[in-house]
């Protein structure tokens, strides 16, 4: 999966500058049109106002905005329109921080930002050694490469990919590469019935732990596609979340012998699985953040409409009706908020309902 989508020669995100959006593979909700980005604007605007608040009196002015994952940056980019229109004070303090592996996205940022690109402080391949203000990852943790695991009668084992003598590839089980995939699904309480399988994140929950040691003060929005531990190890996913998407057509888990969708055409077809959301936020609290609020897209989007003025006109908008319809963006992509050093403040994004489905 590493190598699948991120060999710099080879990778499916290294060879384009965005794989998103009508003409690509899939959509997120950075394409359905901007207001999902003038949305989040409002949450990171009153993060701003939190940290302003609490500041040391030595503290500066800067305001480090770290998107990870920011593909071409379009995201920030609706962002940085909605805080230059709405909010100018965090406008003017804002440092941006563009973080992708992909070296041809991070060639077309500049032209992405347009006339907002002064605002842009760096953008590379990996996080600032240290920042202070808001991180936003939308649909990062899910492109990480994972583990994937098959219980079976006599132990669990871990699936591995071989080529055969023809150069195919193909599934081989064997003992697991590492005793973390034990210890991890023993942390999240996971029992699984033989003929489970599972993809076990060790990758997301290391850069969880990473990010919120960099973080010195402030906040991390995190939005994707998972699922608490319980209801990720259950029956309901015991044939794994592994999905492939092509031409807008997604394959997911019901082929799992060794002519597995996400086998075929390495490099060219996007690959996911599904978050588990209490080992990412457990790893996080342990390094000293404070979970503030675990939702749905649609109910963290429904607390913030009201901040952009004329909500009832909004809500009929196509593109807010697209971001939080059931059974598809809105409820499939939860919301996890994090902070650090800034207290357990009532966030806007958790006013309207907190509740994961």
């Amino acid at each position: 999966m590493d190598l699948a989508l991120y060999h710099p020669e080879l990778g499916y995100y290294a060879r384009a500058a965005q794989r998103s959006g009508r003409a690509g593979d899939f959509f997120t909700s950075v394409d359905i049109g901007s207001l999902f980005g003038e949305l989040v604007e409002v949450q990171i605007a009153e993060m701003f106002r939190v940290l302003r608040e609490t500041a040391p009196p030595d503290a500066t002015s800067s305001f480090d905005l770290v998107e990870a994952g920011a593909g071409n940056g379009r995201l920030s980019a609706d962002i940085l329109r909605a805080a230059r229109d709405r909010d100018p004070d965090l406008y003017a303090a804002v440092r941006l921080h563009l973080i992708e592996a992909s070296a041809a996205a991070r060639d077309a940022q500049r032209a992405t930002l347009g006339d907002l690109a002064d605002r842009l402080q760096t953008s590379t391949a990996s996080l600032p050694d240290a920042f202070e203000g808001v991180l936003v990852a939308n649909e990062l943790l899910d492109a990480m490469p994972v583990h994937q695991v098959v219980m079976r009668d006599d132990a669990l084992r871990e699936v591995y990919v071989v080529a055969d003598a023809n150069g195919a590839l193909q599934t081989l089980e064997g003992p697991p590469s590492t005793p973390a995939l034990q210890a991890h699904l023993e942390r999240a309480r996971a029992t699984l019935e033989p003929g489970w399988r599972v993809e076990i994140g060790l990758a997301a929950v290391e850069w969880m732990r990473d990010t919120a040691r960099r973080l010195t003060r402030g906040f991390i929005v995190l939005i994707d596609y998972g699922h608490p531990a319980p209801e990720l190890y259950s029956v309901s996913h015991s044939s794994g979340t592994m999905t492939t998407f092509s031409g807008h057509q997604s394959r997911g888990p019901e082929a799992t012998d060794r002519q597995s969708p996400w086998l075929q055409r390495p490099g060219e077809q996007d690959i996911t699985a599904h978050v588990d959301f209490t080992s990412v936020r457990a790893a996080a609290e342990a390094e000293g953040l404070v979970s503030l609020g675990f939702l749905d897209q649609t109910y963290f989007l429904l607390g913030l409409l009201p901040s952009i003025g004329h909500p009832q006109s909004a809500i009929r908008n196509p593109q807010f009706k697209s971001l939080i319809m059931p059974g598809g963006l809105g409820s499939t992509l939860k919301v996890l908020l994090l902070g650090k050093g800034v207290g357990a403040p009532a966030l806007t994004g958790c006013s309207f309902k907190v509740r994961a489905t």
